[in-house]
């Protein structure tokens, strides 16, 4: 599945991809959980330059574990989420994936920060999980 689309909830930013996921997870971070509203962020990493994004995202800029900065990227209407961007993973956008047009095809093979994972989360299927970042 390497073209894809979406959007946030307005509709005032909407991208489009044309790529294979370098990969595809779920974060369980405290930063994830608050920025998502939720108990965990499910992400698909894909190249940059293979990202095209109409209107223009606002910028959070957080920290992530390794110190290094994390943008955050996320509708001005109306607040969705819709991107992250490591500097410890240059090149590289994290979509999240409840932004996605169709979800249909979102196999997550990864679960990092399960240490900080909610007690009552147990997700299925056949991820890798981690206690924390990778590498």
């Amino acid at each position: 599945m390497p073209r894809f689309t979406g959007g946030c909830l307005c509709g005032a930013v909407r991208y489009e991809g044309n790529a294979e996921p370098v990969f595809t997870g779920i974060c369980h971070c405290r930063n994830c959980q608050r920025a998502t509203g939720s108990a965990f962020a499910s992400v698909i990493g894909v190249p940059a330059d293979a990202l095209k994004i109409t209107g223009t995202p606002k910028t959070f800029r957080d920290t992530g574990d390794s110190g290094k900065a994390l943008l955050r990227r996320f509708c001005p209407e109306c607040g969705s989420t819709l991107f992250d961007e490591a500097e410890a993973m240059p090149g590289v956008v994290m979509v999240l994936t409840g932004t996605l047009d169709d979800t249909s095809w979102i196999k997550p093979a990864m679960e990092i920060f399960c240490d900080s994972a909610q007690p009552w989360v147990a997700l299925g299927g056949e991820m890798q999980r981690f206690p924390k970042m990778i590498g």
